[in-house]
């Protein structure tokens, strides 16, 4: 064993306004990390075309996310458009136990349940270069009607005061630049002193030292 061993992982709750990237940069940031799991989160929503189930979402009943709300099982949740939303408690648990890190992307709303419930996680903000990209972004995915659009569009805006409650910034304008901050952020992270076993690693060096 060489080195200084960390006692546990840690929680990273990517953030920020929809359109800002969030999805697109931890896939990039799982091609490039080690060590770090992505948070699955639960939907009742059924499966889209190749979504698959344990992958891209756990696709649940409406009953059995209800079960998962009251047993407490859930860090945090949200309904929208008719389908519930949920990131599961137990995997994030248990994967730190292991020693490894987590990390999920949810919106503004979401990040404030996960602090409020898990407040030693890692916050990161990701903000858009611009309106008019986050606006192209938006425009280009064709999933909202114009009407559903602007009031995405307003919806930022008003969410970019959230970043004074964060750890971190990252400006997405760049993925692959953007995706190495966000690697940086978790690098230094994990050599924080409260994060690892220094005292056996200093009463080892003193034994050799004798």
């Amino acid at each position: 064993m060489t080195g200084v061993q960390r006692k546990r992982g840690f929680l990273v709750v990517l953030s920020g306004p929809s359109g800002a990237g969030k999805n697109t940069l931890v896939n990039e940031l799982l091609k490039r990390a080690e060590g770090i799991r992505y948070s699955v989160s639960v939907t009742t929503r059924p499966p889209g075309p190749g979504e698959i189930d344990g992958v891209h979402y756990h696709f649940v009943t409406p009953e059995r996310f209800r079960e998962m709300q009251e047993a407490g099982e859930l860090l945090e949740w949200a309904t929208v458009y008719g389908n519930s939303y949920g990131t599961p408690r137990r995997f994030i648990e248990e994967t730190i136990e292991q020693g490894q890190d987590v990390i999920l992307d949810v919106d503004i709303q979401g990040a404030r349940q996960v602090r409020a419930r898990w407040p030693a996680g890692v916050f990161v903000y990701l903000m858009p270069p611009s309106m008019e990209e986050l606006k192209r972004r938006a425009t280009r995915r064709g999933r909202d009607a114009p009407d559903a659009l602007c009031a995405r569009l307003r919806a930022a805006v008003e969410e970019l005061e959230a970043v004074f409650d964060y750890d971190y910034v990252i400006v997405n304008e760049d993925l692959e630049v953007a995706a190495e901050k966000l690697k940086a952020i978790i690098t230094a992270e994990r050599c924080r002193i409260a994060r690892c076993d220094c005292r056996s690693f200093v009463e080892r060096l003193r034994d050799e030292a004798r």
